[in-house]
């Protein structure tokens, strides 16, 4: 099957190699010409994907990545996981439609397009194929074929591979289903069929809503309990051990990535545009985890205070910079709103993080360090944001002065947790 991946990036680039991996002959098509370029000389920009994996696909034919969009013309089953950010609070679809004009140039009869990025209930019929029937001149679920498929990526989780994680898939119609339901059969274990692209977008909204509100709702309880002398950790711990009726959620310096922070907010945008209502829940989580960076900020300034030091002029390391363990995603990161306000304050703020690539110290608004005892030993308070593996921490808690731990992955006198 000729299979052409719309979208290069922290979603499209897994599915177009484990596709290439299993036989497809697949086109990854993105506009960037850097990651393109990165890309076509073997290099993977995704923790997710090696290089050598990469260059495996690439030498036997079976991936090649490119911006022409001439090269998509005979795609069998084109599948759509580009941006979907929001602006001011409104969904920016942009990248859907822009997509969706440049493969209906090449929809030709009995060709599928599946959508991924993540977006609100109805975008696919309401949005996506209109643009795919107006650009082709053909009629979708007749024509041609189209369905809606949410990524279910979880970037630095070693138990969960992209092919172990069930896949739910929907189509616009029964033959659509069954098309795009055989192609992931033919990539991943699992497949789980729902009734329509509006129960599968809505699926991918319900997951990280659920995360937003428990990771909000033990977010919240930390900057609560802490007063009172309570350690949250050690009751989140016990309360875990409850074989039933308790999902185990840890607090930290806020949400980040391409989920947590937009997609619920997607829901809440069509409730209140369908149905003049607001979704109070989504509402109240996301002002919890905005304000986690300002309490990071507040218990680093009441920590120096403690110690005799003013936080203007005081130098401050920022341990982990991307927005989640052992990943090299900086997008929304917390790190860069905890820098922004202690550089406000007069700190003299540095950040280390090994696991971010070297072509993207440019996107980090700290100056850089290594994680080092010489650079630990010299701060006047380090904060540990994200605790990657690759750190060491007996050295952290060996040479640091003040270490406010947001992870709960230290111990010692110097140490505080969040």
């Amino acid at each position: 099957m000729q299979v052409v991946v719309a979208g290069q990036g922290y979603v499209g680039l897994p599915l177009a190699v484990h596709a290439a991996m299993v036989g497809h002959r697949v086109i990854g098509y993105d506009v960037d010409e850097h990651r393109v370029q990165q890309l076509a000389s073997g290099h993977s920009h995704v923790g997710d994907v090696s290089c050598t994996r990469l260059r495996d696909v690439q030498e036997s034919g079976a991936y090649s990545v490119t911006t022409d969009s001439a090269a998509l013309a005979g795609f069998d089953i084109a599948v759509i996981t580009v941006p979907t950010p929001l602006r001011d609070g409104v969904p920016d679809l942009t990248y859907i439609e822009t997509s969706a004009r440049t493969l209906g140039e090449h929809v030709r009869p009995g060709s599928t397009v599946v959508l991924e990025s993540t977006t609100y209930p109805g975008c696919t019929e309401e949005l996506l194929v209109p643009i795919l029937e107006k650009t082709s001149g053909l009629r979708a679920g007749e024509d041609f074929l189209a369905g809606f498929s949410p990524e279910r990526i979880a970037q630095g989780n070693k138990q969960l591979s992209f092919v172990s994680t069930p896949k739910v898939v929907s189509g616009i119609n029964a033959r659509s289903l069954e098309v795009i339901k055989g192609f992931y059969d033919s990539i991943v274990l699992t497949t789980v069929p729902v009734s329509g692209p509006k129960v599968a977008e809505l699926t991918k909204l319900v997951e990280n809503t659920f995360r937003l509100v428990n990771i909000s709702l033990v977010n919240e309880l930390a900057t609560l309990t802490a007063p009172l002398g309570v350690n949250i950790w050690e009751a989140i711990d016990a309360a875990a051990t409850k074989p039933i009726g308790f999902t185990r959620f840890t607090p930290g310096p806020g949400v980040g990535g391409h989920c947590l922070p937009v997609d619920p907010l997607f829901l809440a945008w069509k409730i209140e545009q369908e149905l003049g209502v607001p979704f109070r829940f989504v509402g109240l989580a996301d002002e919890v985890n905005r304000h986690m960076p300002d309490y990071v900020v507040q218990r680093v300034v009441a920590g120096l205070d403690k110690r005799g030091l003013p936080v203007e002029g005081s130098r401050v390391l920022l341990l982990g910079l991307t927005y989640k363990r052992n990943v090299t995603d900086l997008r929304n990161s917390p790190s860069a709103r905890v820098a922004e306000l202690l550089t406000g304050l007069g700190a003299e703020v540095y950040g280390a993080d090994p696991n971010v690539p070297d072509s993207d110290t440019g996107k980090l608004n700290v100056p850089r360090v290594d994680a080092s005892a010489q650079e630990v030993a010299a701060a006047d308070a380090v904060v540990l944001l994200v605790g990657h593996d690759r750190f060491d921490f007996a050295m952290i808690e060996q040479h640091a002065s003040y270490v406010l731990d947001c992870r709960n992955h230290l111990s010692g006198a110097n140490v505080e947790t969040l």
